[in-house]
């Protein structure tokens, strides 16, 4: 048998997950009707958060990318994809999305495709490369980015 939270007790564990990490208000309200919390509680524990800055999406946009970019080394593309179906907007992503260092990404780019071409198996020239293009695409790197990275490995 499950216990009953009290709203108070239902925003104090909320906050405290919040706290551990970055959370956005999908996230947030996920973990809220895992805990069965009634519709009409779940907008006031919300509200509250956000007013306290446990939930501050721009702050969370900002941290996912820089995580996803440098541990994850997704490209541009995905992390934009993740993004959305967290319900975030074009305006947060894109601004989260300026701080990646072009010279950056271009070189964690050349580094996952050195990478991956010492595993490759291939016949032809025109073969590695669209092997190398499509394991890139698959990370979510944009193809202009792709074809000047490939030229120069």
């Amino acid at each position: 048998m499950k216990k009953e939270y009290s709203l108070e007790e239902l925003l104090h564990k909320a906050a405290s997950y919040c706290s551990i990490s970055e959370h956005c208000i999908s996230e947030v309200e996920e973990k809220l009707t895992a805990w069965c919390v009634s519709c009409d509680d779940k907008p006031i524990i919300i509200k509250r958060l956000i007013a306290e800055d446990f939930i501050n999406e721009k702050r969370y946009c900002a941290y996912f990318v820089k995580d996803k970019f440098r541990f994850n080394k997704w490209g541009k593309i995905k992390i934009t994809y993740a993004l959305k179906q967290k319900g975030l907007s074009n305006e947060l992503i894109n601004s989260a999305l300026t701080t990646i260092d072009d010279g950056e990404y271009e070189e964690l780019l050349a580094s996952i495709l050195k990478t991956k071409l010492t595993g490759l198996k291939y016949e032809f020239e025109y073969e590695k490369q669209g092997k190398l293009f499509r394991f890139a695409q698959s990370r979510g790197f944009e193809n202009n980015v792709i074809e000047r990275v490939i030229r120069t490995i």
